[in-house]
């Protein structure tokens, strides 16, 4: 349905806005009609443009005012700054959620299996169904946890999917993130601004909460603490301040009522884990950790590093502590094990995707090699270890200079390099300096594990800004947006 031919679109605020041919997360396309977005365009429809950009300026200001900020180090003149926000909400059906999570909990549960299984048997690659090269030349793959048993199987206790949803509505995994995945903060702040600053739009709509997911996350953690362990101590694992990301320690240490340390403030001893505190020494049980592998243990991985905690992976390979997510866990996330995800699946589950990937097209391998190389100007090329959108070439946008340089790249580690299609990727309606336009929105969704999954619903919409631009990442100058889903 384009606005157009919507009356109500035609007497309001999104009287001038068109989508074009894109998929529009508020009016659909075509003979797909977003029906349940009816009662939230009702009420913008009744609001001035001058009134939405007055209230938006307030929920800025708030944002500034909570320091809900995140850090970009490659721009030393505004290392601290606020995540964009745009106050028009994404809202998802009922329908559509369920299909979502269905898809999500599919997905975490074959990537649990399929770690458990590198570490162990390693049937899959036995089996020809994944390369071994793939694995064992992976930076992620930890040695250190072969044959390591986990509580409950499970690797990934917090997962973020990327999700999109294509031109004909479907949505589709774009990668996995199964390390340190960040965001949730932004997602639940996003609603606590909405319900402040927007309470009209959201009156009365049966909008599913998003703020038990402190109490969720504790919960499931708890639930791999180390057997014996009747009353766990758990606690997040955090560099410090100059993380990107330490608002959001700060803010699920709260949500979760846990202790927000630093390595100095840990310590081993008889390969058990204890907590610094004026008291004396507390023990700790379960860890979740924001350090990256390589940080976590000077002894075991990189001894140069003064952020983590020596002794940690002997007391962890004891039984002792439990840490989230596992440590080793991004062979699961690199964008070539990615394409194989469809086939791990049905190994080992013996079910469809309900979730599809994207078209993918290994560099690795000749055909893939040769189809990217005939075709780079119509193709997203990224490198297979990065992420936050660094090192993407988007070929339809990429000067004939970034082409040359992306082939030379390819042609030199082509293991290194995947090749997507240009989705045109659903728009959402944004607040810009020029009125309300399309722009460009992905979903990572957060799936919390221990015995078993549980999705947050919703999801945090990140929203490419920039006209034309399908990079949503914050650190590329994207933003985002509340996501909203329905009861039925």
């Amino acid at each position: 349905m384009s606005a157009s031919d919507d009356t109500t679109a035609d007497a309001g605020l999104l009287r001038d806005y068109d989508h074009g041919d894109h998929f529009c997360e508020m009016f659909g396309r075509g003979a797909i009609e977003c029906a349940h977005t009816r009662v939230l365009r009702d009420r913008l429809d009744a609001m001035s443009l001058t009134s939405l950009r007055e209230r938006a300026h307030d929920a800025e200001l708030e944002l500034y005012n909570f320091g809900i900020t995140f850090t970009v180090y490659t721009q030393k003149d505004a290392i601290d700054r606020i995540l964009p926000f745009d106050v028009i909400p994404r809202v998802l059906a009922a329908d559509e959620w369920a299909h979502i999570e269905a898809g999500v909990r599919q997905r975490v549960h074959a990537i649990n299996l399929f770690l458990h299984d590198v570490y162990h048997e390693r049937h899959i690659i036995n089996d020809g169904v994944v390369p071994g090269d793939i694995i064992f030349s992976n930076d992620n793959y930890r040695p250190e946890m072969d044959g390591l048993d986990v509580p409950h199987g499970t690797y990934v206790h917090i997962d973020g999917s990327d999700l999109v949803r294509d031109q004909d509505g479907r949505f589709l995994v774009l990668e996995d993130n199964g390390r340190c995945p960040s965001g949730v903060s932004y997602l639940v702040e996003n609603r606590h601004l909405m319900l402040r600053t927007f309470p009209d739009l959201m009156d009365g709509l049966p909008v599913r909460s998003v703020s038990d997911y402190g109490a969720r996350l504790r919960a499931a953690l708890e639930e791999t603490a180390p057997a014996g362990v009747s009353e766990p101590t758990t606690v997040l694992l955090s560099p410090g301040t100059y993380n990107s990301a330490y608002f959001e320690h700060i803010f699920l240490a709260r949500e979760m009522g846990v202790a927000l340390v630093e390595g100095r403030d840990l310590l081993v001893d008889n390969d058990r884990v204890y907590m610094k505190t004026i008291r004396g020494l507390e023990p700790v049980h379960v860890i979740y950790r924001r350090i990256n592998d390589d940080f976590l243990d000077p002894r075991a991985f990189n001894p140069q590093s003064l952020l983590g905690v020596p002794g940690l992976m002997q007391a962890y390979r004891r039984g002792n502590v439990s840490l989230a997510n596992a440590i080793g866990t991004g062979v699961a996330d690199d964008k070539a094990v990615y394409a194989y995800m469809p086939r791990i699946i049905r190994y080992f589950l013996d079910e469809e995707p309900i979730l599809p990937n994207v078209e993918t097209h290994l560099c690795r391998e000749r055909e893939g090699l040769q189809y990217t190389l005939d075709h780079l100007e119509e193709l997203v090329v990224k490198p297979v270890g990065e992420a936050g959108g660094y090192g993407i070439t988007v070929g339809p946008h990429a000067t004939a200079e970034e082409l040359a340089q992306c082939r030379q790249q390819i042609l030199d580690r082509p293991h290194n390099w995947i090749a997507q299609p240009t989705l045109d990727l659903s728009v959402c309606p944004t607040l810009v300096d020029t009125g309300i336009e399309p722009r460009h929105v992905d979903l990572r969704t957060f799936a919390v594990t221990g015995r078993d999954t549980w999705v947050l619903p919703g999801g945090l919409s990140r929203v490419a800004l920039k006209r034309g631009s399908l990079i949503v990442n914050s650190s590329q100058g994207g933003g985002s947006k509340d996501t909203w889903v329905l009861e039925d």
